[in-house]
C-alpha cells in the first residue's frame, strides 16, 4: 500500500481587542506518489501546494465551510481543476468566504471517495456547523474529524459549542464506535487515537465541558474563530 497522509500547518494572525494572536490550522494531505486529496485547506494555498509537490489534487474535502478553514480551497483546487466536496448544509458557510463560488460535490452521510488504493468514508458528525463531516479512512486506521473531537476534546466555535448535545451524540455514535487504535487527525493541534478519548466521554455526558467553560474561554486561543467574531445557531435551519 502506497497511500499515505501528510500534514499542513499554515498560520494567521487574528486581532482581538487590538491583541494579535498567532492561530494554527492543520491541512492534510492523503494519496499516493501521484494522487492525492486535500482536506481543509486552510490559510495558505502556497504551503499546501507546495507540499502536495508534483502530484495531482483529485479533490478538496472540507470536512465544514468555517472560513478559517476553506480559506484556500479556490486557489489549491484551481490548479489541476479540481473539485470541491463540502455538505450541503455547510453552504452558507462557505458563501462568508466565497460568495460567488459554490462547492462541485454536495456530499452526504456514508459517501466514498478514494484515492491512492485507500478509501474515505464519509461520516456524518454535526454540532460545530450544521453540515461537519468526519472522514474515516479504515485502511489507514486514521479519522480525519474536522473540528469535531480534537486531542483536547470536542472542538468549540468561538469559544462556545454551537450545539453541543448534538456534536456529543456523533462522537459517541459515530467517532467512538471506530477502532480504539484509530489516529485521531483534526483541524487544529495534535493528533491523538480514539482510546485515548474515549474514556473521557461519560465525564463529557455529565457536564465537564460545560462546567469549565468559563475557564476555556480565558485560554489560550486555539481556532481562531472567537477572534473573527464567529457565531452560530445550529437550532436555525
Amino acid at each position: 500500500m502506497t497511500a499515505r497522509i501528510e500534514r499542513v500547518v499554515t498560520e494567521g494572525v487574528v486581532d482581538v481587542d487590538g491583541v494579535e494572536h498567532k492561530v494554527e490550522n492543520n491541512t492534510w494531505i492523503l494519496g499516493d506518489d501521484e494522487d492525492v486529496i486535500v482536506i481543509d485547506p486552510a490559510r495558505d494555498a502556497e504551503a499546501i501546494l507546495e507540499k502536495v509537490g508534483e502530484r495531482e489534487v483529485l479533490a478538496i474535502i472540507c470536512t465544514h465551510g468555517l472560513p478559517d478553514h476553506v480559506g484556500a480551497a479556490i486557489e489549491v483546487a484551481a490548479r489541476d481543476e479540481a473539485v470541491i466536496a463540502l455538505h450541503p448544509k455547510d453552504r452558507p458557510l462557505w458563501r462568508l468566504t466565497w460568495p460567488d463560488t459554490w462547492p462541485d460535490i454536495d456530499m452526504e452521510d456514508e459517501g466514498l471517495f478514494e484515492v491512492g488504493g485507500v478509501q474515505l468514508e464519509v461520516m456524518s458528525t454535526p454540532g460545530i456547523s450544521h453540515g461537519g463531516v468526519s472522514l474515516y479512512c479504515e485502511a489507514l486506521e486514521a479519522v480525519f474529524t474536522g473540528k469535531t473531537l480534537q486531542a483536547d476534546g470536542p472542538g468549540r466555535v468561538g469559544g462556545e459549542y454551537p450545539a453541543l448535545a448534538d456534536q456529543l451524540t456523533a462522537i459517541g455514535g459515530r467517532l467512538f464506535t471506530l477502532p480504539h487504535a484509530t489516529r485521531v487527525l483534526p483541524a487544529h493541534g495534535e493528533e491523538t487515537t480514539i482510546g485515548d478519548l474515549e474514556p473521557q466521554f461519560d465525564a463529557w455526558l455529565s457536564g465537564s465541558l460545560t462546567r469549565g467553560a468559563q475557564e476555556q474561554e480565558e485560554g489560550p486561543l486555539t481556532d481562531g474563530t472567537r477572534a473573527a467574531g464567529i457565531r452560530l445557531n445550529l437550532r436555525d435551519e
